[in-house]
């Protein structure tokens, strides 16, 4: 096989890295038999989650490791430096894939396309010990991976994400971003989340369906109806129950630059893959981390009076949970567990899609 072959095989595993509401925030480009550019992006001008372009920068990260993974399999190594002019709205990322004969695959190599978001509810089995000490290896010496088990740990974390999913639902500066990530009647999307996958029943989604066509539905049902009941309920707070606990992961030191976050992506895609490995299913809750760093940067995420006073009150409960000071360095959280394989994902654009 040529090296040319070789490189377009492993471009087509990576771009199985995961990336918020599958938006897939890179293009390739091939400089070489043995180097490609990788150009990311960020949507921090279009998606009120993408702070700064942390949550894309993240997901550049998530893309290198699984590069790496991934190169692995066909007896080859990555090194890739950074070689954008300080623009962090467009880095560029440029690698090169050498030869490693006798080189063994990754243990992570084989749950690359097996990795998935599951955002149904999930068995409330505790962790064992040795699946705890497997993912906390996994985030690497950087950062600390950090569990909340217990039944109040998981009743904290559900009141959390009920009262966190108040803002995200009424907060009219993410109405299009929530319009425009699901693709309805659909069991796979390539570039959005599959209606089937989003965890809400059918009646729900026929709901929401309905309600999204425009923002004034969505505030009438809000005001008048509980329109944020019922997904609250069964994105939010039940989810949030049954899993066997939630975790953080926290930089050692606060995450500031660009590379800051593409490194914590790494240790991402690394947890993520390693509880696959365990047959364990994952759930990102990043959104109370992101309006975190809204509240820390004195910035509004809101014009709507009183968002911006609940958000500032959760990242205080978030503090009291992980401990005062610490919330500042958490750059994921998410909830963990045994379950069933989901029905339905998102996929991803063919690599074809995605050369620059």
């Amino acid at each position: 096989m040529s090296e040319r072959a070789t490189l377009m095989q492993i471009l087509n595993l990576a771009r199985w890295a995961p990336s918020g509401d599958n938006t897939q925030p890179w293009r390739f480009e091939i400089l070489g038999d043995d180097r490609i550019a990788i150009h990311g992006f960020d949507t921090r001008d279009t998606v009120l989650y993408d702070f700064d372009g942390h949550a894309s920068h993240i997901a550049h990260g998530a893309l290198l490791e699984t590069l790496r993974i991934a190169a692995s399999g066909h007896a080859c190594g990555l090194e890739w430096q950074l070689r954008s002019d300080g623009d962090e709205r467009h880095p560029v990322y440029e690698a090169r894939i050498f030869a490693e004969p006798g080189g063994a695959p990754d243990p992570l190599f084989t749950e690359i396309t097996r990795r998935v978001v599951q955002r149904r509810p999930m068995r409330t089995q505790p962790l064992s010990d040795a699946q705890r000490a497997a993912l906390r290896s996994a985030v690497g010496e950087a950062f600390e991976l950090r569990f909340y088990e217990s039944f109040r740990h998981r009743l904290q974390f559900a009141r959390l994400l009920w009262d966190n999913a108040y803002i995200r639902l009424t907060a009219p500066e993410a109405f299009e971003v929530h319009r425009s990530v699901i693709e309805w009647g659909a069991r796979y999307s390539e570039d959005r989340i599959p209606d089937e996958a989003v965890g809400v029943d059918r009646a729900t989604a026929r709901l929401m369906r309905w309600a999204m066509q425009s923002w004034g539905r969505v505030d009438f049902l809000n005001r008048y109806l509980l329109g944020t009941v019922a997904p609250r309920v069964q994105l939010d707070f039940l989810p949030a129950l049954a899993c066997a606990g939630h975790f953080t992961i926290q930089s050692r030191r606060p995450p500031r630059q660009l590379l800051d976050f593409v490194e914590a992506g790494m240790a991402v895609q690394r947890l993520w893959l390693t509880a696959s490995t365990l047959n364990l299913l994952l759930q990102p809750e990043m959104t109370p981390v992101i309006f975190g760093w809204f509240v820390r940067s004195a910035r509004s995420i809101s014009a709507r009076p009183g968002l911006d006073r609940r958000a500032a009150e959760l990242t205080e409960r978030i503090a009291a949970l992980v401990g005062e000071g610490e919330g500042s360095r958490i750059v994921f959280m998410g909830r963990i567990g045994e379950g069933r394989q989901p029905w339905s994902r998102s996929t991803r654009l063919q690599v074809e899609r995605l050369m620059r």
